[in-house]
């Protein structure tokens, strides 16, 4: 009976640590009333993904906090209000709740200018990323701390949790070559790091144009912890674009977002489940996922079906192809996928090559995002994707090494 006991208080601990709320690095700073803010004049780089657990506004905080004046607001790609389409420009406008200016940082000018900066004392920078290289979030964070290295302003993040988790790291190095505001820097495509990790080494490795460092503060989460996926967070999502509804979607872009560069397959896009599935007129589904799934690749299953997109090129086509289903977080390579797919719909059906239908504009985004041209160029020559992939390890093992000094959690 006593071992009994002490069995279930022994679980119960457990869950209650498991289930422990990690604290985002708002509510943190919250705690502390602001201190680090008393007194100074606030800029604020957010959107609607700045919120605390109980779905408070960083930006409502600031507005309400005693000794906080926020004098500004910055908004990403999709806006302050997250009400722009993906590529879409966000101008510069007043808040009708605030009644502050929100200037642009995805339209005319991505990197705030001295004008924009003029009477601010320190931006802050409070956004949900999703953890892959080519989500436009961390590029907006980076040129911002050049900003503010350039006109004397302090820089502080946010922190918020990686909802690929802290250890996931897959892909290729960026080449320098193909730098763009969907790749700016030499990092993997799954980089495996918070937001406050990242600025970390941007600003500490010289990473920032002409090796400018600014003065940087990055506020801890708490209760957070590397292997933590979104859900062991229990922190509620809040959509960080309108592709990507909630906290699975996010490993599904890396998976496959690569290809819907292309244009040329859909992956779910204007259907009811984005960055899910591979399909096209032209496609066996049936076919495709024997095929798939005779690679025996980790942690996925590939199902067939058939779909009917509500908007985009392929509206009201019927779609035949696979729906991607993860069943194992902790074995499956995400990136990885996207390359076998493509090998695979190159040797069933050579005529459709991916790339060879594909407009050179489509394949030139490929190839930023890519963060090379070499994926493209060998698996249109016929090198195997696991080739491709082994490849990278080298670079990959150099990236770890630098990585390693910025981690700022266990």
């Amino acid at each position: 009976m006593k071992n009994l006991f002490q069995f279930i208080l022994l679980s119960v601990i457990a869950s209650s640590i498991l289930l422990t709320q990690t604290k985002p690095g708002i509510e943190v700073l919250a705690e502390s009333n602001f201190k680090i803010l008393q007194g100074k004049r606030v800029g604020l780089i957010t959107n609607p993904t700045g919120i605390t657990s109980d779905y408070i506004s960083t930006v409502d905080i600031f507005a309400k906090a005693k000794g906080v004046n926020l004098v500004a607001l910055f908004g990403p790609e999709h806006g302050v209000r997250g009400d722009v389409t993906a590529g879409g420009k966000v101008d510069n406008f007043t808040d009708s709740t605030t009644g502050l200016p929100v200037y642009s940082l995805y339209g005319k000018t991505r990197k705030a200018t001295p004008e924009m900066l003029r009477g601010i004392d320190v931006l802050v920078y409070d956004i949900q990323d999703i953890g892959s290289r080519s989500y436009t979030f961390i590029n907006t964070m980076a040129l911002a701390m050049e900003a503010a290295a350039e006109n004397n302003v302090e820089f502080i993040v946010l922190d918020r949790p990686n909802p690929l988790n802290g250890n996931r790291v897959e892909g290729n190095i960026l080449d320098l070559k193909f730098k763009s505001f969907v790749g700016q820097y030499p990092i993997p495509y799954v980089y495996g790091m918070t937001c406050g990790e990242l600025a970390e080494l941007l600003n500490n490795e010289g990473w920032l144009d002409g090796g400018k460092k600014c003065k940087l503060n990055v506020i801890k989460m708490e209760n957070w912890k590397r292997w933590m996926h979104w859900d062991n967070t229990t922190l509620p999502w809040v959509l960080t674009s309108p592709h990507v509804p909630n906290s699975q979607t996010a490993l599904f872009y890396s998976a496959i977002g690569m290809l819907g560069e292309l244009e040329t397959v859909n992956i779910g896009v204007g259907y009811t489940m984005p960055f899910q599935l591979v399909g096209q007129e032209w496609i066996n589904g049936a076919q495709l996922a024997d095929v798939l799934n005779a690679k025996k690749l980790p942690g996925v299953v590939f199902r067939p079906l058939s779909f009917k997109p509500y908007y985009g090129k392929q509206q009201g086509k019927q779609l035949s192809g696979v729906q991607i289903h993860i069943i194992d977080n902790a074995k499956i390579n995400l990136t990885n996928i996207q390359l076998h797919v493509i090998e695979t719909l190159i040797k069933l059906y050579p005529e459709k090559n991916p790339f060879s239908i594909a407009d050179s504009d489509r394949n030139a985004m490929f190839d930023k995002v890519a963060g090379t041209d070499d994926v493209r160029k060998k698996l249109t020559d016929g090198v195997t994707a696991s080739t491709i992939i082994t490849s990278w390890k080298n670079s990959i093992d150099e990236f770890m090494k630098v990585r390693k000094k910025y981690l700022l959690y266990e």
